[in-house]
This record gives structure tokens, C-alpha cells and sequence, in this order.
């Protein structure tokens, strides 16, 4: 594990390719990030190298990451993995910036990773894989010397190191000569679980809920031969603890068989190849296929199937508009097999 005090370090100075590979997140270098024509001569380059197992192949350099680890009620670790997909400082930047000499020992530290080739920035939570240019990861210390698993804020954007701190500069990164350009917009967050792409404009993560918002319009799509699905929201909610991933307002799945399906919220699982349709009093979880019409407090839809299935919840209703002649896949109430 890699230990650097401000005290050992003073001013360091990190270029934009220093490899941090999985650091922990109860590790963060004290430091100030500027962007020097070459490293300097005293930066102890093998304090910041991975041993000598992992290490990479001469002349590669492996892309920074940063592991935030959170703790759930039920005591399990959970990490969220935020990570450049290139080590080059020609489509990207990678910032470090801790307390400065005028701020607690527990003020936040903060991360910077930009990138603008087409993988973008990685970040791993739960069952997704979510690839965004630009995020910020802000982390405090907490009272009881652990490190919290912090807030990520994500979308579309850029990076550059300053050439110099400007005059009077309060923010961190400004300090830090840093400046960061967040610009938000429509089908610029990816989000990709199994089959399923989504896209969104914004993620935020944070640690009082634990849980990572992705703000809409949602629209995604999933292949699946003659069974594919399409689909939007209004946003996205994963829930770390939980590991539940939640497709919340005006939830709307269409399938390529021409299946409509409605609800106000859905929680969906790739990898089960299920989503659940959650409706409420006013709004029942609905699903249309030509002219047959089914509604239900829940409902059960078999992705890879194209198949829906009932859910009564207590005090709840089945209802269904069905036309004679013709059979319904709607018609079971619970499903034959999972």
C-alpha cells in the first residue's frame, strides 16, 4: 500500500501519466498537480510504481485508476472503479489534488480524469459499466480515520492542467492549477449492462444514499434478435447497496415484436434477462401487444423472451383487455419456470 504524507512530500509534482493502478481509497497523496515539461528530478519514481509482478511491459504505461470502496448495513464491501482507458496525455488528463497548506489535514481530496478517445472514462458500478470524458471524485477522511467512498460527478467535458495557479484562486483545483469544463448534454453518459445499452447526460454519485443518479432523458436499447427492446425514463437510480439498478419516470420498453410496455418505475437486470414493472394507484404497470391490453400492480418481463407475467400485490388488481380468438402471453399470473 502506498503511504505519502504532505510532510515527506512538500510540493510534488504529478505528471499526467502517473499510473496508480487499483489505489486504495483510504490513500490519498497529499499533493498539488501542475503540468511540468518533465518530472522532476526528485520525484521518487519507484515509491509510485506497481511491484514488480504486475508490473507493465516496457514502454507501456498502464491508465490511472481509483477505487472507492463503500460499506453497506450488511458489512459488505462494495467498489466503485473509476478509471482512464488511455495512459496518454494527448487525449486526456489524470489530477490529483489534495488539502493544501492552509486546510485541515481532513479536508477533501480530489480526483480529475478526462479523457477524449472513444472508451472514455470507465466507471465500474454494480452490473454497469458506465464510460463518460470527464469525472471529478471528491473524498473526505471521516472521523474515524477511514476513507469515505465519496461523491463522482460525471458527463460530458474537459480537463487541462494551467500553466500557472491563477491570481487569488480560492477552489481547490484552481490551486491545484487545475481547470475543469463540465458540459452536460443529452446521449453523452454511457451506461452498458449485458446486452443492454442506456445513454443519459449526468452521473452523480454519492456516499450519504449510495446511490449513483444518471439524469435523462434516458433512451436505450437492447439486441436480441427478433426479441430486441428499446426503450426511455427519465432517469437512472443504482443503488450500490442494494445492487439494484432502477429505471425511474415515465418507464417505456418497446419491443421489436411490437410489445409496448409502461410503468413508473422498472427495476431491470440484464444478467437475470428480468425486468420488474412497478406501477402505482393512478399509473398501473402496463403492457400492450396488438390489441391485447394488461395491466397489474407488477409486473414480470422475461427480456429474452418477450414474455410478461403477473405480480398482485396486496390489495392490488389484475386487469385485462383480450381479444376472442386470440391467446395472450399475458394470461399467467406467475411464471412456469424463472
Amino acid at each position: 500500500m502506498l503511504h505519502i504524507t504532505r510532510q515527506q512530500l512538500g510540493r510534488l509534482v504529478l505528471g499526467v501519466s502517473l499510473t496508480l493502478g487499483a489505489l486504495s481509497p483510504a490513500v490519498w497523496v497529499q499533493a498539488q498537480v501542475t503540468a511540468p515539461a518533465a518530472p522532476p528530478a526528485e520525484q521518487p519514481e519507484a515509491e509510485l510504481s506497481e511491484p514488480a509482478s504486475d508490473a507493465e511491459p516496457a514502454g507501456e504505461e498502464r491508465p490511472p485508476s481509483l477505487s472507492l470502496v463503500r460499506k453497506g448495513k450488511d458489512d459488505k464491501d462494495r467498489e466503485i472503479l473509476i478509471q482512464r482507458t488511455s495512459a496518454s496525455a494527448e487525449t486526456g488528463v489524470f489530477a490529483l489534488c489534495g488539502p493544501q497548506e492552509d486546510e485541515p489535514e481532513n479536508a477533501p481530496s480530489v480526483a480529475v480524469f478526462s479523457e477524449t478517445g472513444p472508451e472514455g472514462v470507465s466507471i465500474t458500478i454494480d452490473k454497469n459499466v458506465i464510460r463518460v470524458p470527464l469525472a471529478v471524485v471528491t473524498q473526505r477522511t471521516r472521523e474515524n480515520g477511514e476513507a469515505g467512498d465519496g461523491r463522482v460527478e460525471a458527463s460530458a467535458g474537459t480537463a487541462r492542467f494551467l500553466d500557472e495557479v491563477p491570481e487569488g484562486a480560492k477552489e481547490r483545483l484552481a490551486r491545484c492549477a487545475v481547470e475543469v469544463s463540465p458540459k452536460p448534454a443529452p446521449d453523452t453518459v454511457f451506461v452498458t449492462q449485458g446486452k443492454t445499452q442506456l445513454r443519459g447526460q449526468k452521473l452523480v454519485y454519492d456516499e450519504s444514499n449510495g446511490i449513483a443518479r444518471v439524469d435523462g432523458p434516458i433512451t436505450f436499447s437492447r439486441e436480441n434478435g427478433d426479441d430486441s427492446l428499446s426503450g426511455k425514463s427519465d432517469r437512472i437510480d443504482v443503488d450500490v447497496d442494494e445492487e439494484k439498478t432502477v429505471l425511474i419516470g415515465n418507464v417505456e420498453l418497446r419491443s421489436k415484436g411490437g410489445r409496448v410496455s409502461k410503468a413508473a418505475r422498472v427495476e431491470y437486470d440484464d444478467t437475470a434477462n428480468l425486468a420488474r414493472l412497478y406501477g402505482t394507484p393512478e399509473q398501473p404497470a402496463e403492457s400492450v401487444l396488438g390489441k391485447d391490453v394488461f395491466r397489474a400492480g407488477v409486473i414480470l418481463y422475461y427480456l429474452d423472451r418477450n414474455e410478461v407475467y403477473s405480480v398482485k400485490p396486496e390489495g392490488g388488481t389484475i386487469t385485462g383487455e383480450f381479444q376472442d380468438g386470440e391467446s395472450s402471453p399475458a394470461a399467467p399470473t406467475t411464471p412456469s419456470t424463472p
